[in-house]
């Protein structure tokens, strides 16, 4: 995969979650390579939601 394509599938992954939370900001979602564990901890913290429930929506939608 080229950048771009990763780029292009972050774009489509982001905007699956902010459908999902609709409060999440772009803050909230920065794209940057090996950074998948601090995204994963920024949304509950924006969210309410648990860690737990944020893994589990981004493992069936391929946020990792």
């Amino acid at each position: 995969m080229t950048t771009f394509e990763i780029k292009g599938d972050w774009n489509i992954t982001q905007g699956k979650l902010k459908e999902k939370w609709a409060m999440l900001t772009d803050g909230d979602l920065p794209y940057a390579e090996g950074k998948q564990e601090e995204r994963t901890g920024r949304i509950p913290k924006s969210t309410g939601e648990t860690r737990g429930a944020v893994k589990e929506f981004c493992s069936a939608c391929c946020c990792d």
